[in-house]
C-alpha cells in the first residue's frame, strides 16, 4: 500500500488519547507494551503517522475547521463580516486547559489551545527511542527517528509559543507524580525557541532525505523550519528588539530556504488554481507536502464546498485586501498608468490584477459573501458552474470534498527565503540582489496562465526589479520598499491561508485589524447595484443596502433611487469592532488553571496585560 497522510488518519484513531478539561490531568499515553513495542522502524513509524493529522491538516477532515483554509483562518484584516466585526477577546476565560489530541485551535491567535498532550507525546516518543528501540535499529534509523520526534516537538512548542509567549518547557517525560515538574511555571520565550531551534536543527541534520512517499523527509522539515524560523525571528526583532537571536533565526530560515532551493527538487510550473482544486498533488513540483484525500477511503472535507458560489463566505475578503492586489505593469494601482487600473470594480480589477487575483476570486458579484467578493480559490474551475443548478456533485458539496490540499508549497519557502534574507540585511547582512528575487519573487509571478483567466484578460505580472521598486503611497513610513513589496507578495499568495493573522502580529502591525483606522474594512469592491446585482433592490434592503461614493459621500437605498446605488458596496450594518491594545498580541491562559497550579502551592503567572 502506498504511504500517504490518509494511513495518519486511519492510525490516529489507534492511537487517540482520551481527552480531559484540564490540561494537568495527564491521560496515560503509552497502551503499548514496551516489551514487545518499539521492536523496529515499522512500529516507530505507526507511532509518528499519529501526529500527521495534528501538524499536516492540510483541509482538516470532514466538518472541521482547525487549521483549515478558508474555515480556520478567516480571522484578520483581510475579512470582514457583516454588522459588528468579531471582537478581539477582552477579558481571561474560566478555562483554557485541554489535554485533547484532535486538532483544536484558537481563531483569534492561529494556533492551538493551552494544551501539552502533544509535547507529552513527543517527549514519550524521544524517550521511548533513546531507551527502547535504539539498541534494536540502525544508527541511522535512530537518528532519523529521533530528527523525526523532535521536529514535532518543535512545532508543537513553535505553536503555543506564537499563542502564549512565554510557556511552560517539559524537556523530557516525567513521572505524574512529580509536581515540581508538573506545576512549573512559565519558561522565558527565547529559552524555549532556543530549545526549539535545537530541536529543528537536530531534525534538520538527520531526517532523511527520502523515507518514502508523501511523508516526513529532510525537505519538508526544512521548509516548515523557514515557516517557524522566520516567525521568531521577526518577533524577537519588532516585539523584543533581540537583534542576537533575530539574526540567529533569520539566518536559519535562510539556510533551510538554501537546501530546498538547491536541491533543484521543486519549481513553480503550476498556475495557481490548481494548486488548491485538484484531485490529486502527486508529482506536482511545487508541492514539499500535501495531503490527499479519497472518497472511497471516508477522507473528505468540505472547504470546496464553502467555495462553490452558493453556500455563504462570512466572513468575506474586503476592500482592503482588494486593493493590496498589484497591477500588471508590477505596480501599486495607485502609481499605475495601466488603464482602468484605479477603477475597482470587480470585471476591471481581473483584468488589471496580478493573475492571482482572479484565480482567487469569482469575477462577479455574489450576495453569498459579506462584501460581495467571493473566493473560490479551493475548488477547481467546474465547481463553481453547479451553484444554481440545484444537484451540486459530491465533490462539492457538503463534507465529501475530494481535492488535495497543499501542506507546504514551495512558492512559501521561497517567500520565507527571500523576507528573511531582506530582514537580516536591515541587520547588517548581506544585502537582497536582483537574482535572490528572480529565484523567489519573480518564479512565483511567472506561474503559467489557465485558459479561462487568458480569456477574460488576465496577464502575467511583470518582474519585480530592485532599481525600480515602488514607493506605494499607502507604505507604512517605517516599512522599507523592499519589505513593503515582499509583504503584499505573501499577502496576494496565501489569501485565506494560515498567514495574514501571523502575519500582521509578528511584524506588530495588529492596528490593521482597526476599522476606525482602516476605513476599507468595513467596504467591498465599487459596485454598479442596478447593473451587477439587481436582485438587491428590494423593500427588504431599504435602508440597508448602501454605497459609498468617490468623495465619501453616502447614498442608501430608499426603494426608488437604485440608479443611484454606484459605489463601494458598504457591508451591510458593518461596524468596527470594539477598541483592543497590544496586549491582544498573545493569549491569557485560564483562571481555573491559574487557580490549579495555586490549589498545588504553586504559581502560573498570567500572560502580561491580562488579569
Amino acid at each position: 500500500m502506498k504511504k500517504n497522510i490518509i494511513i495518519g488518519n486511519l492510525l490516529l484513531i489507534v492511537f487517540l488519547i482520551s481527552s480531559c478539561s484540564d490540561v494537568l490531568d495527564r491521560p496515560e499515553l503509552n497502551n503499548m507494551n514496551d516489551d514487545t513495542y518499539w521492536r523496529n522502524e515499522t512500529d516507530l513509524r505507526l507511532f509518528t503517522n499519529g501526529f500527521y493529522i495534528n501538524y499536516f491538516v492540510g483541509y482538516n477532515n470532514t466538518w472541521g475547521v482547525a487549521y483549515a483554509p478558508l474555515r480556520g483562518y478567516y480571522f484578520s484584516d483581510d475579512f470582514s463580516n457583516s454588522n459588528v466585526q468579531s471582537n478581539f477577546e477582552s477579558s481571561a476565560p474560566s478555562s483554557r486547559g485541554s489535554t485533547s489530541e484532535t486538532p483544536d485551535m484558537l481563531i483569534q491567535y492561529a494556533g492551538p489551545n493551552w494544551n501539552f498532550a502533544w509535547v507529552r507525546k513527543s517527549n514519550l516518543l524521544i524517550n521511548r527511542i533513546e531507551n527502547v528501540a535504539k539498541p534494536q535499529i540502525s544508527s541511522e534509523a535512530y537518528n532519523h527517528w529521533m530528527g523525526v520526534a523532535r521536529f514535532f516537538k518543535g512545532y508543537e512548542y513553535h505553536r503555543l509559543v506564537s499563542v502564549f509567549g512565554n510557556v511552560p518547557y517539559y524537556e523530557a517525560l516525567f513521572e505524574s507524580n512529580d509536581l515540581d515538574m508538573m506545576y512549573q511555571d512559565r519558561t522565558p520565550r527565547g529559552e524555549v525557541m532556543d530549545h526549539v531551534y535545537d530541536d529543528l536543527m537536530y531534525a534538520f541534520q538527520n531526517v532523511r532525505l527520502d523515507d518514502g512517499n508523501n511523508v516526513l523527509n529532510r525537505y519538508i522539515v526544512a521548509g516548515f523550519i523557514s515557516r517557524f524560523m522566520l516567525f521568531e525571528g521577526t518577533w524577537q526583532k519588532y516585539h523584543l528588539n533581540d537583534q542576537v537571536r533575530a539574526k540567529k533565526y533569520l539566518e536559519l530560515a535562510i539556510t533551510a530556504g538554501d537546501f530546498v532551493i538547491n536541491s533543484g527538487k521543486y519549481n513553480v510550473t503550476s498556475n495557481f488554481r490548481s494548486l488548491f482544486g485538484s484531485q490529486d498533488l502527486k508529482g506536482n513540483p511545487e508541492m514539499l507536502m500535501y495531503r490527499h484525500y479519497d472518497a472511497a477511503q471516508s477522507v473528505t472535507h468540505h472547504v470546496a464546498s464553502y467555495s462553490n458560489g452558493y453556500e455563504s463566505q462570512i466572513p468575506s475578503a474586503n476592500l482592503s485586501l482588494a486593493k493590496s492586489f498589484l497591477c500588471v505593469d508590477g505596480q501599486p494601482y495607485k502609481l499605475s498608468t495601466l488603464e482602468n487600473s484605479d477603477v475597482l470594480d470587480i470585471k476591471n480589477m481581473i483584468k488589471t490584477r496580478d493573475p492571482r487575483f482572479e484565480a482567487t476570486f469569482q469575477d462577479v458579484p455574489k450576495v453569498q459573501s459579506a462584501t460581495l467578493l467571493y473566493a473560490s480559490k479551493f475548488i477547481d474551475r467546474t465547481g463553481p458552474t453547479f451553484w444554481n443548478s440545484g444537484n451540486i456533485p459530491p465533490m462539492y458539496a457538503s463534507m465529501t470534498n475530494t481535492n488535495d490540499a497543499p501542506v507546504m508549497r514551495y512558492s512559501e519557502v521561497l517567500l520565507n527565503w527571500i523576507e528573511a534574507k531582506a530582514e537580516l540585511a536591515t541587520m547588517g547582512g548581506a544585502a537582497v540582489t536582483q537574482t535572490d528575487i528572480n529565484n523567489s519573487i519573480n518564479k512565483i509571478r511567472n506561474r503559467p496562465l489557465e485558459t479561462e483567466a487568458i480569456a477574460k484578460g488576465v496577464q502575467k505580472t511583470a518582474p519585480m526589479s530592485l532599481a525600480a521598486l515602488p514607493d506605494d503611497p499607502d507604505r507604512d513610513p517605517d516599512v522599507s520598499p523592499l519589505l513593503w513589496e515582499i509583504r503584499r507578495e505573501r499577502r496576494m499568495e496565501f489569501v485565506f491561508e494560515y498567514s495574514r493573522l501571523l502575519d500582521i502580529k509578528r511584524w506588530k502591525k495588529i492596528n490593521y485589524m482597526s476599522a476606525t483606522q482602516h476605513p476599507d474594512n468595513l467596504l467591498g469592491l465599487w459596485i454598479n447595484v442596478k447593473e451587477e446585482l439587481p436582485s438587491l433592490l428590494v423593500k427588504e434592503k431599504v435602508g440597508l443596502l448602501k454605497v459609498k461614493k468617490a468623495d465619501g459621500t453616502v447614498v442608501s437605498y430608499n426603494g426608488t433611487n437604485g440608479d443611484e446605488m454606484v459605489g463601494f458596496y458598504m457591508i451591510e450594518k458593518g461596524a468596527d469592532r470594539q477598541a483592543f491594545d497590544d496586549k491582544v498580541y498573545l493569549a491569557p491562559v485560564g483562571k481555573a488553571q491559574i487557580d490549579q497550579y495555586k490549589d498545588k502551592g504553586y504559581t502560573l503567572t498570567q500572560t502580561p496585560g491580562w488579569n
